[in-house]
C-alpha cells in the first residue's frame, strides 16, 4: 500500500512539473504596429521565441482572429533557403519574412496542407531574416504591406 502511495504521489508531481515546464512555454503577447505607406495598423501578436513554440506555429488552430498574428523570432539570422510549411495547418497564412529591426524583406501566402506530412510544400523566406510575421490570408495586401515596410514591436 505504502509503495502504490509513492508511486501515486510520484505521478502526480510528474504531471505538476509538466504543467509548470507548459506554463513556462507559453507564448509572450505584445502589440506590435504595422507601418505602412497606406498607415499603421495595430496588431495583437504571439510571439514564438522558442524552438518548441516555433515548430507548433498555429497546427490545429480552427482560425486566427482579424488583426492577430503569430510572430517568430530567433536568436540568430535564418538563411534563406529556410522556410515554413502548413502541416496541420487548417486556414491560409499570410507570411512575411522580416530583418533584426522588423523591416519586411519578403512575403508569401500559404494555402493548408491537407495531405500527409511528407507531402506538405516548404515556402522558403528567398532572403537571409530574423523573423517572420503570419497572418490570416489577405491581410498584408489588405493592409497594402510592401517590402520595406516595417513592424514596431517592443520585445
Amino acid at each position: 500500500m505504502t509503495t502504490r502511495i509513492g508511486i501515486i504521489a510520484l505521478f502526480l508531481t510528474g504531471i505538476a512539473m509538466v504543467a509548470l515546464v507548459e506554463e513556462r512555454q507559453s507564448m509572450q503577447e505584445v502589440v506590435g504596429q504595422l507601418a505602412t505607406e497606406g498607415g499603421d495598423y495595430e496588431l495583437a501578436l504571439e510571439v514564438a521565441h522558442t524552438s518548441r513554440q516555433r515548430r507548433q506555429g498555429l497546427m490545429e488552430r480552427p482560425s486566427l482572429p482579424a488583426n492577430t498574428g503569430l510572430l517568430f523570432t530567433y536568436d540568430e539570422q535564418q538563411p534563406a533557403q529556410s522556410g515554413f510549411w502548413m502541416f496541420k495547418t487548417r486556414f491560409p497564412i499570410d507570411i512575411a519574412f522580416l530583418d533584426q529591426q522588423g523591416r519586411v524583406l519578403s512575403m508569401t501566402t500559404m494555402p493548408p496542407c491537407t495531405r500527409q506530412r511528407e507531402g506538405c510544400p516548404r515556402y522558403p523566406a528567398g532572403v537571409p531574416f530574423w523573423m517572420a510575421l503570419e497572418l490570416n490570408a489577405g491581410a498584408l495586401d489588405a493592409m497594402g504591406v510592401s517590402v520595406g515596410d516595417q513592424l514596431v514591436i517592443d520585445l
